[in-house]
């Protein structure tokens, strides 16, 4: 048996010092433990993934094979929405010293932006990487689900800002604000969002939502109201509230959440739905998905007012832009 260098013993025996106080603390015993990793076999990675239930929750309810792409994408969305949300939850619980340190802000915010990004990006493969009418045909398999019951993504707004700025946009100012908070939530923009467009009733996918999680979100904002990213921002110190790259970090997670995300769902559903039906569940998306017609967004005050006003449009001629350079503006090798 080799023995160990002077260094490595004075490094094992601080380790062991730690490990016995740490079970000391939880009132285990030190040496069970050590004997435990003595006899453990490791994990391997199908077993600290779960593989195979990873593989099985993936359930279609037609026989279209590109409905696996539908729900696997889905699934996909909701794991990264986890992710942010635990990145939004570490950077609302931060101590004082890391609570005025951008660095810390900046970092936590990357990567929620890197996150979005991908969800954003691979909505591509649902936008044109199906057939229309495929989809169109399975889709309506699955009624009354809908994208639109997503409660991480209601968890992800009440998180991010304060309640007045995910209001219909008509509800929003001094009027609203002493309302009580039943009231205000029946405002919520998305509420907006499912009803009939010819009934001008509350759909069943909202109906059953609202059955489910009002309850729920209505505790949520609640728990967000002195606690969401908006209103910790606008706490910080001055000096903290100027600096640029946290400022931008803030912009781009806005823009992520209230124009990518919505203007890629918009696109995709201009393409898979009939123009004379309304969206999957009933939604009404044609008012609901367009950044312009709320206008939300988390952080407000950091836009300008013809930003606010054109909310949006930037990535649209931004993306059309890049689509004429791609297709009619090739320039010639020489």
């Amino acid at each position: 048996m080799d023995s160990f260098s002077p260094e490595e013993t004075k490094k094992g025996i601080e380790y062991l010092y730690k490990l016995r106080e740490k079970y000391k603390g939880i009132g285990q015993d030190f040496f069970d433990y050590l004997e435990g990793l003595v006899q453990s076999k490791g994990v391997a990675y199908w077993e600290y993934i779960h593989l195979n239930s990873l593989l099985g929750l993936q359930v279609p309810q037609t026989d279209y094979k590109d409905e696996i792409i539908f729900i696997t994408y889905h699934q996909i969305t909701e794991l990264y929405f986890k992710l942010i949300k635990q990145e939004i939850d570490q950077l609302t619980d931060l101590n004082e010293e890391e609570y005025t340190d951008p660095e810390m802000w900046v970092m936590r915010l990357n990567r929620c932006n890197a996150y979005m990004k991908n969800i954003c990006d691979s909505m591509g493969v649902m936008r044109s990487g199906m057939k229309k009418e495929d989809f169109f045909k399975f889709r309506m398999a699955l009624l009354p689900a809908s994208g639109f019951q997503s409660v991480q993504f209601r968890h992800l707004e009440i998180m991010s800002t304060n309640l007045n700025s995910l209001l219909n946009y008509k509800a929003r100012g001094e009027a609203m604000k002493d309302e009580p908070l039943e009231k205000l939530y029946e405002e919520i923009y998305w509420k907006s969002g499912s009803i009939d467009a010819r009934t001008g009733e509350k759909t069943l996918t909202l109906r059953e939502f609202e059955a489910y999680y009002d309850k729920h979100l209505m505790q949520y904002i609640k728990r967000y109201k002195y606690r969401n990213l908006h209103y910790l921002y606008f706490k910080l110190p001055k000096e903290v509230k100027e600096n640029e790259e946290l400022k931008a970090a803030l912009k781009e997670y806005d823009t992520y959440f209230n124009a990518y995300w919505r203007l890629s769902h918009l696109s995709s559903s201009s393409r898979h739905l009939p123009k004379a039906k309304g969206g999957t569940g009933g939604t009404n998306w044609r008012k609901y998905l367009p950044p312009k017609e709320q206008r939300i967004l988390f952080f407000e005050p950091l836009w300008t007012e013809e930003e606010v006003e054109h909310w949006g449009e930037e990535y649209i001629k931004e993306k059309f832009r890049a689509m004429i350079e791609k297709k009619w503006m090739k320039v010639p090798k020489k």
